[in-house]
């Protein structure tokens, strides 16, 4: 749907704009600061903006009075101008500098449960003592010599013949490729394949993938999983070098991986052929309700018969982009006299009328 640009107005709008500075009563709150001390929100931004750039999205977030939706709009409206110049090989997660690790189907895993940067276990309650003893300029950088590597515990359930391989195929959407869609390029067309529900869920805003996973554990839906490894950590990012052909590192990303051993699918604790089905959820920085809401509604999303908005992959895909969301609810604020006359002409006609009517009686 298009709209009319609507254009006036514009010294109106360099003193709302002047406003909004003069309500910025605190000290000026530099980059470093909101990335150093507000690390979660600058995750979410890059994740749901589709960029991973701390700084950026740090910068966003100062741009945008710390709404993180608005925020995220910056970020992907400043992704839309980039060139691209490439893609990036696949990162296999085994290899990542783990930094946070845990599973709920085990109390006990190859490596162990690493808790990791968390504050899941401290008491939820208010610290006014709290303050930061850390500089806000310090980098807080990782040693990565002998890094450990961790096992996967979906791989050991694999190898014992427990798990569903749904990488090779896509039972929902009949669309087989060599390639991963590529989202930004191509429309969605449904049944989507499963590389584009991933990507879409990854640039999800956390807040409504947060909702739509809760509403399939409240029974509005057929997934309820069991985390079987969560990870928060890096992972390189390579690519093939332009010359030589051979794979380079060209840095670390820092992502949050959550695989979900599903209950319920298709109404069935297990598949039909007695093995269990998994979620995947990928998403940049450490964001571990979206990680863990995705690979629920990647589960939800296979269901073949959906009967609940959680199942249902256009419901689900068109309705947790926070930025499609934001521009079409706001654009409400926009001025819709044309069309708001035209509904109060045909009123005033149709009350005419029924006066008209009256009096003829």
């Amino acid at each position: 749907m298009g709209y009319v640009l609507v254009k006036g107005g514009s010294e109106a709008i360099k003193n709302a704009k002047a406003l909004v500075g003069s309500l910025r009563s605190a000290p000026h709150i530099k980059v470093s600061q909101i990335r150093g001390r507000l690390r979660l929100s600058v995750d979410q931004v890059m994740g749901e903006g589709g960029l991973y750039a701390p700084e950026l999205a740090a910068l966003a977030i100062r741009q945008s009075d710390g709404d993180l939706v608005a925020a995220s709009f910056l970020i992907r409206a400043y992704r839309s101008t980039l060139p691209r110049i490439g893609y990036s090989e696949t990162s296999d997660t085994r290899e990542m500098f783990v930094l946070r690790r845990i599973s709920s189907a085990f109390k006990e895993i190859p490596g162990g449960q690493i808790l990791g940067p968390s504050i899941d276990y401290t008491e939820r309650l208010l610290d006014f003592g709290e303050r930061g003893a850390v500089d806000d300029d310090q980098e807080s950088g990782t040693e990565k010599s002998d890094i450990p590597k961790f096992k996967k515990v979906s791989d050991l359930l694999r190898a014992s013949g427990l798990l569903e391989d749904v990488s090779a195929d896509d039972e929902t959407s009949g669309d087989a490729r060599d390639e991963p869609c590529d989202i930004t390029r191509e429309s969605i067309r449904f049944p989507a394949p499963r590389s584009a529900r991933l990507q879409t869920l990854a640039r999800g805003e956390t807040g409504a993938m947060l909702a739509l996973a809760y509403s399939s554990l409240r029974g509005y839906g057929s997934v309820h999983p069991t985390i079987a490894e969560m990870r928060v950590g890096y992972v390189s990012l390579r690519i093939k070098h332009p010359y030589t052909g051979n794979d380079v590192s060209v840095g670390d990303v820092l992502v949050t991986e959550c695989e979900g051993i599903l209950s319920g699918v298709g109404a069935t604790e297990i598949t039909a052929d007695n093995r269990f089905s998994l979620g995947y959820g990928l998403v940049f920085g450490q964001n571990e309700k979206k990680a863990i809401s995705m690979s629920i509604l990647d589960g939800t999303m296979r269901v073949s018969e959906p009967k609940t908005p959680a199942e249902d992959q256009e419901f689900v895909l068109y309705h947790i982009d926070g930025i499609d969301a934001m521009g079409f609810v706001e654009h409400l604020k926009l001025p819709h006299y044309v069309t708001f006359q035209s509904s109060l002409d045909r009123i005033r006609a149709v009350k005419s009328e029924e006066v008209g009517e009256v009096s003829d009686d």
